[in-house]
């Protein structure tokens, strides 16, 4: 009976193919918009908590997802903060969330206090030396330069916001933002002089984080803001919380089994029409109903698991791809997840070939001996 199974399979190769690559594309779609979304936001919750600080204060109406909301904050604000007890550092920053090229959020930072609240690890140049200067993560200095062909270096020249900067320093990833700007100069860039989107705070021991929290919110001024601990952002920071996570990966997961679904059904119920003759004879020789069914599902299955082989070879493909066109996208593939997309299409298939092989089952050998 195996034998007949790879006969069949066999005898018809372009659909074969075309089935396992419906199954692979299902994978591929499952595991890629996964990966997207986990690599960019575990890529966020490093580079948040490599900054080094303990706290972090936004305005009152701040979203959590912090980068999203607009510069309010006044700056001197760091004057008073930095009068508190218990507090070591105090940092402004803005953060401009930006779509061109890609989606990224550019850091403007006063890099003294900056620096202060984790040191910079350069990789080659230094600080900012004037107001039209940048710094750049070892990630993005590994991107292409289309003026040079080559990786960005020191003395190379970045847009940001539609504006050339001059990279003064390349620094090593983890750090907050791919690439970070003089605040002074974003604030003139997004017409917020004197303003910051957020500050972060570094106190003088870890175990007075809820101490200093209470003294921020009993202050004159501050009561209403948002102020939260850098751990408690990073745990808000999961695919529950994040609207439309769940919803996109539903819709991408729904559309990828539906794909493999109409695939399967389509290939095997052709199959089946086509071995009608086939069929009539293994149900003369005393082949069971179940028998029927076992031989369509097994094809099936085979057609599934190499579906699925080739749909996880190929989603490392696309992450290599992207990795050489792309070195600061962040494209995160789990085991889990890919036990979770090998079930779903190896499922899919199956409930896909479910009818043809119920309809098999169900010729009468008769009818399938005559027909021609």
């Amino acid at each position: 009976m195996n034998k007949l199974i790879f006969a069949n399979l066999l005898h018809r190769p372009l659909r074969s193919v075309i089935s396992v690559l419906a199954v692979a594309i299902e994978v591929i779609m499952i595991l890629s918009i996964v990966a997207i979304f986990m690599g960019m936001l575990n890529s966020q919750k490093q580079r948040t908590n490599g900054i080094g600080a303990d706290l972090m204060l936004l305005p009152s109406n701040a979203s959590l997802f912090n980068g999203v909301g607009g510069a309010s904050m006044p700056v001197n604000d760091a004057v008073v903060l930095r009068r508190l007890p218990h507090v070591a550092v105090v940092s402004p920053a803005i953060q401009h969330l930006t779509a061109s090229g890609s989606l990224e959020v550019i850091y403007g930072i006063d890099y003294d206090t900056f620096d202060a609240l984790k040191p910079f690890v350069f990789l080659s140049g230094g600080r900012f030396q004037g107001p039209n200067d940048a710094m750049v993560d070892d990630k993005y200095a590994g991107v292409r330069n289309p003026v040079t062909g080559k990786p960005y270096a020191v003395g190379d020249t970045t847009r940001i916001l539609d504006h050339p900067f001059r990279i003064s320093g390349i620094f090593e990833a983890g750090k907050g933002g791919r690439r970070l700007i003089p605040i002074d100069t974003m604030a003139q860039m997004v017409d917020a002089d004197g303003k910051a989107s957020l500050f972060y705070i570094k106190c003088d021991s870890p175990a007075n984080d809820d101490l200093v929290m209470q003294e921020i919110h009993s202050t004159r001024g501050f009561g209403n803001n948002t102020l939260m601990t850098v751990d408690s952002w990073l745990d808000q920071m999961t695919p529950d919380k994040l609207p439309g996570f769940n919803l996109a990966l539903e819709v991408v997961t729904g559309i990828a089994v539906i794909i493999g679904f109409l695939v399967i059904f389509q290939s095997m119920y052709t199959a089946v029409l086509e071995r009608t003759r086939e069929i009539g004879i293994l149900k003369s020789m005393g082949a069971s109903k179940p028998t029927i069914v076992g031989v369509v599902l097994r094809e099936t299955a085979l057609l599934a698991i190499v579906g699925v082989v080739v749909g996880i070879a190929g989603t490392f493909g696309v992450r290599a791809l992207l990795a050489a066109r792309f070195p600061t996208f962040a494209f995160e593939i789990t085991s889990l997840w890919i036990g979770y997309g090998a079930l779903i299409a190896f499922v899919g298939s199956i409930l896909g070939a479910l009818y043809p092989a119920w309809m098999a089952a169900r010729k009468d050998p008769i009818d399938a001996l005559a027909y021609e």
